[in-house]
């Protein structure tokens, strides 16, 4: 069964087909994807086409992705979850994105929060890293603010729109924060 989680403003919840709007609001939004390693998506089926990962990706036990809903509010703002999970390693990457109407309004850090301690005390993880282009600001001071730790950079890691990128990596640990 797949985990609700409540912040004081949030629902985290399991992204359904209903759902493929919003997710192509903000999957197809250039503003969003900037900074994201993929191409901005075109299409309401490549919307759905994530809807159908995230739920694999799930059921495989390779991560885990929650829509991001304001409580009371139906519609997504924005997802958020890890990637890259390796139960054996206790470990995992966390991602995420929110339309820019959400923006510098403090729902990242509220649900990114929210997250980590699920990862550390109900998936037992016991490192999350992140990867995060160099030129985003935003990702970066959100994950230094959480406690993050800069481990390094990774020369052209991501690439995106026929560029590549380097990146930052970042990880917290469970027995260290």
């Amino acid at each position: 069964m797949f985990p609700s989680l409540e912040t004081d403003r949030l629902v985290l919840r399991e992204i359904t087909n209903e759902d493929a709007e919003s997710i192509f609001a903000s999957f197809s939004n250039k503003q969003v994807m900037k900074y994201y390693g993929q191409n901005a998506i075109e299409t309401i089926e490549q919307a759905e086409s994530f809807v159908e990962f995230f739920s694999n990706n799930y059921m495989e036990k390779r991560g885990i992705r929650w829509g991001i809903e304001r409580k009371g509010i139906t519609g997504l703002i924005g997802t958020i979850g890890f990637h890259a999970w390796v139960p054996k390693h206790q470990r995992a990457e966390i991602g995420y994105e929110l339309h820019p109407d959400y923006w510098r309004k403090g729902y990242a850090l509220e649900a990114a929060a929210k997250v980590i301690s699920f990862g550390f005390e109900a998936m037992d993880i016991s490192r999350i890293g992140a990867v995060v282009f160099l030129e985003n600001a935003a990702s970066n001071n959100l994950l230094t603010k959480m406690g993050f730790q800069q481990e390094g950079i990774l020369r052209d890691y991501m690439y995106q729109n026929g560029v590549s990128h380097d990146t930052y990596v970042y990880s917290i640990l469970k027995n260290r924060r």
